[in-house]
């Protein structure tokens, strides 16, 4: 018998292995839309009633056709550095965004009625200017929707958001986390001055006419109506600082046909614009439904990038000595020249302190720290006693200190005794008194304790 396969995809016949197998992904399209639409339809069936207040064209009579379909990119490596508030954007061959009824709000900078009257432009396209629903510029935006729950009715008034391309940075802190939560219905950045070519002045910003602020210049209604409608259509590629992105691609109810499609347009956009390295840095591609499993369309054959990231040298464990740790290595210029005896013997003694330091067990720098300190004390006492001698000997000092006691106290020659200073004939005197009243109070317990005759 001939051994059963066991990869998980295909690789093309003929050319480079950095490429989609079309039957590979023609044949995970159609496993994934059999088995959403088998799904949807063992719920349907498990359903107690039916919603018969469900007008047509409802969630409950168009589950199939909403279900999109997704495209996980895993890379090796990071694909950016941090998170982009712009989504990319990917031509598509067949638009997500089909239906007639599809309700958008254009969110600009102000003042927006500029922005209705370039809407309402006979040069406009009459198919895009229905769709456009409402304009709002950013501070009426800010003004009227500051709370959550008006910020979630918005959500629920419009099918998709565009914003101008100028302040779609300033919206996450306008709008919050009720629009960028789920990433659905996150604005799409759109150039309302569109493709039209403008003169630059010397800090390199366009200016339409002398005069005109960057923000307030406006494109030709063509233009614009032409960016518009290619962001409507486009795949949104959302960036992060991580190895796993997510492109909706398509929606279950398509034919598969389309589906691959789109699916080899995005493949192509993401290598080509987004991913650094190309096909070296991807490591897998797979399609899912939003509660599927991901089916497997194309697997990288190695992990690396680089083939200089592999290494054929053993593993070597890590140090464990923190004083190795924070050593520097030592460069051509610290190693000691021949004949230079002083670098020679200063190496000698690192090499000496450092084994020392390795052999001492832990626990014994405490007691080393202490015998240091024993050590310049009596350094200090015997300075101080040679001092005092030599004073002596010179005329200066009437009293000759013998000794210096360990804790520090001057012990008195007995021979010549100290003129005591009067701080010390107070002490002496107090100390006098303090024996003699002892003395005093033994026998009076003494005679207490006697017998009476």
């Amino acid at each position: 018998m001939a051994p059963i396969s066991t990869a998980l995809t295909t690789r093309p016949e003929s050319g480079t292995p950095y490429q989609l197998d079309s039957k590979q992904v023609s044949r995970a399209v159609t496993a994934l839309t059999k088995h959403i639409s088998s799904e949807l339809q063992t719920k349907q069936s498990q359903a107690e009633k039916k919603n018969l207040l469900a007008e047509e064209g409802s969630e409950d009579e168009v589950q199939v056709s909403e279900t999109p379909v997704w495209l996980i990119v895993s890379t090796k490596q990071h694909i950016v550095d941090d998170a982009k508030l712009k989504p990319g954007k990917i031509a598509l061959p067949h638009a997500l965004n089909q239906s007639p009824d599809t309700k958008i709000c254009l969110i600009t900078v102000a003042p927006q009625r500029a922005y209705k009257d370039l809407i309402a432009h006979p040069t406009f396209s009459a198919e895009l200017s229905s769709k456009i629903a409402r304009v709002i510029d950013i501070k009426k935006l800010s003004k009227k929707y500051k709370s959550y729950e008006a910020r979630r009715q918005l959500i629920g008034e419009y099918d998709m958001f565009l914003a101008d391309d100028r302040i779609v940075t300033m919206l996450p802190k306008t709008l919050g986390k009720a629009f960028y939560r789920g990433g659905a219905k996150r604005p799409v950045p759109v150039s309302l001055i569109g493709k039209q070519k403008f003169a630059k002045d010397e800090n390199k910003q366009r200016i339409k006419e002398v005069g005109i602020p960057q923000e307030k210049l406006i494109g030709e209604p063509a233009l614009v109506a032409k960016e518009i409608s290619r962001a409507i259509s486009s795949a949104l590629v959302h960036l992060s600082a991580s190895t796993t992105t997510a492109v909706k691609v398509a929606y279950a109810s398509w034919a598969p046909e389309k589906i691959v499609q789109n699916i080899n347009a995005v493949v192509a956009g993401l290598v080509r614009k987004f991913i650094s390295k190309g096909w070296r840095n991807l490591r897998s591609l797979h399609i899912k439904g939003p509660d599927t499993m991901a089916l497997p369309v194309w697997l990288a054959e190695e992990l690396w990038v680089e083939e200089d990231q592999v290494l054929d040298q053993p593993f070597q464990p890590p140090i464990k000595d923190k004083e190795k740790r924070g050593r520097k290595r030592k460069t051509p210029e610290d190693t000691p020249k021949e004949g230079d005896e002083l670098t020679v013997k200063r190496a000698k003694t690192d090499r000496e302190e450092s084994s020392k330091k390795r052999e001492e067990p832990e626990g014994k720098s405490a007691k080393k720290s202490r015998k240091l300190k024993r050590e310049e004390e009596e350094e200090l006492e015997e300075k101080s006693l040679k001092k005092s001698r030599k004073s002596v000997e010179d005329g200066t000092k009437e009293l000759e200190p013998a000794t210096i006691e360990k804790g520090g106290k001057p012990k008195v020659d007995e021979k010549e005794p100290a003129k005591m200073s009067k701080t010390a004939e107070k002490k002496a005197l107090m100390k006098s008194r303090k024996e003699e009243g002892k003395a005093l109070r033994k026998v009076k317990k003494a005679e207490l304790r006697r017998p009476s005759a």
